[in-house]
C-alpha cells in the first residue's frame, strides 16, 4: 500500500491537524506502508524521514500563521511520481482539482473532514450565521469528489450524510486518538487548598471559544468562588481575552513546548474547560483525560461526545450554564472523576484510529478493522 497525505492551509495556527498527520503517518508507516506527506511551505523541497517522504511545495501565506498551496497541478506532479494508491485530504475546498485528477487515476480517494464548515465560518467571522446554501453547495461538491469522506464523531457526521448518501459516498466515522504515554497522570501535580483551579488549552482564535472558556472562570469568580484558571496557547484574540479576563484570577501563559511539560500542567487542575460548540472532536479533551483531568464542555459538538457522566459534566455554551456544570463537576469525589478520565482516555489510542484508516485505504471499510 502506498499512501499520500496532502495537507493544505498548515501552519502555526494547526496543532490539531499537525497532531493527527503526524500520529497517523507514524503508524502507516509502522504498518509497513509506504507513506509520503505533502505540504505547504516557503520553498520546494523533499526530504527522507523515519516516517516516509515529506515533500514541500512552495505556497504563499494566507494569514493567521498559514500557507496555502494554490498550485494544485504542482501536487499533480508529485503524486504522478509517487504512484500512490489511495490518496488522503485534509482539506476540502482548496485541493478538490486533486482529488478529480485521481478520480481519473484511479486512485483511491479518502477526505478526513475536520471541521464543520457552517460552524467554522460563523465562529471565525463572529456572526452567528453563514451562507447555508453556499456551504451546502461546496459540501455537495465534495461528496461527490471523493470515493470515500471520514469523519471524526457523530455531530461531524449530520452535516454530510443526507448529502453523501444522496450522491452515493461512504460516510465512514472514526474518532482521532491521544499519546496516552506523554499525556498521563502525574502525581503529585495537584495543590489542595482550597482553590478550583481550571485550565483551557488551545488556540486563542474564535473558532476555539477562549471567550467562553475566560468568561467562564469569570462568572465563577463572580459568584464568589474562590478560582484560579491557567490559559495556555498562543493566538490573535489574546488582548480580547484579557480584556474578558479583566480582575478575574486568570493567567495567560502562552504556548508550552513539550507533551511532557503540557501534560503536567494539565495535571495540576481540577478541572479542563474545552467548551467550543463547535469542535469536531476535540484532540485537547482527550489530552486533559489522559492526564487524569475531568472536562467540562458545551453540550453540543463533537467534544461532548468524549466527555462521559464520569469523567466530565457539560452545560448551554454560555458562561452560567458552564459555570453550573463546573460546580456539579467539581463537588464529586477528586479521585473518582480523575480516575474516571484516564479510564475515558484509553478508549482512544491511536493505533485503534490506525486501523480503521488503513482499512478504509484498503477499500474495506471501518467495519472490517473492527470485526
Amino acid at each position: 500500500m502506498r499512501i499520500a497525505q496532502l495537507a493544505n492551509f498548515v501552519g502555526a495556527a494547526s496543532g490539531g491537524m499537525k497532531t493527527a498527520l503526524a500520529e497517523l503517518g507514524r503508524g502507516y508507516v509502522d504498518a509497513g506502508v509506504d507513506r509520503m506527506l505533502v505540504i505547504p511551505g516557503p520553498v520546494d523541497s523533499a526530504e527522507t524521514t523515519d516516517h516516509g517522504e515529506v515533500v514541500q511545495i512552495r505556497a504563499p501565506r494566507v494569514g493567521g500563521g498559514y500557507r496555502l498551496i494554490v498550485e494544485p497541478w504542482r501536487i499533480v506532479d508529485t503524486l504522478e511520481r509517487f504512484a500512490p494508491t489511495s490518496i488522503e485530504w485534509n482539506d476540502k475546498l482548496t485541493l478538490l482539482p486533486v482529488a478529480w485528477w485521481a478520480r481519473r487515476a484511479g486512485v483511491r480517494s479518502i477526505c478526513l473532514s475536520h471541521e464543520r464548515l457552517t460552524d467554522m465560518f460563523a465562529m471565525r467571522s463572529g456572526k452567528p450565521t453563514t451562507s447555508k446554501v453556499s456551504i451546502g453547495v461546496v459540501n455537495r461538491l465534495v461528496v461527490r469528489s471523493f470515493d470515500t469522506l471520514v469523519v471524526t464523531s457523530r455531530y461531524a457526521q449530520r452535516e454530510f450524510q443526507h448529502l453523501a448518501d444522496a450522491a452515493g459516498c461512504p460516510v465512514e466515522r472514526v474518532p482521532l486518538g491521544v499519546d496516552l504515554d506523554a499525556f498521563r497522570p502525574h502525581a503529585g501535580e495537584a495543590v489542595s487548598d482550597g482553590t478550583l483551579r481550571l485550565t483551557h488549552v488551545g488556540r486563542l482564535s474564535r473558532e476555539k471559544s477562549p471567550h467562553l472558556a475566560v468568561a467562564t472562570a469569570v462568572e465563577l469568580h463572580r459568584r464568589g468562588v474562590p478560582v484560579q484558571m491557567d490559559v495556555y496557547g498562543e493566538g490573535p484574540h489574546l488582548d480580547e481575552l484579557e480584556d474578558i479576563a479583566r480582575g478575574a484570577p486568570v493567567t495567560f501563559h502562552g504556548f508550552v513546548d513539550g507533551r511532557e511539560e503540557l501534560s503536567r500542567r494539565i495535571a495540576a487542575a481540577d478541572i479542563a474547560l474545552s467548551v467550543c460548540p463547535g469542535e469536531t472532536f476535540g484532540l485537547a479533551v482527550l489530552e486533559s483525560l489522559a492526564s487524569g483531568t475531568p472536562v467540562v464542555t458545551a453540550s453540543r459538538g463533537g467534544a461532548r461526545e468524549l466527555v462521559d457522566g464520569r469523567c466530565g459534566a457539560w452545560g448551554q455554551p454560555d458562561p452560567v450554564s458552564l459555570a453550573d456544570a463546573v460546580l456539579e463537576l467539581a463537588a464529586r469525589p477528586a479521585a473518582e472523576r480523575r480516575t474516571a478520565a484516564r479510564l475515558r482516555a484509553e478508549q482512544f489510542p491511536w493505533s485503534r484510529t490506525v486501523e480503521s484508516m488503513l482499512a478504509i485505504h484498503a477499500g474495506d471499510g471501518v467495519a472490517a478493522a473492527t470485526a
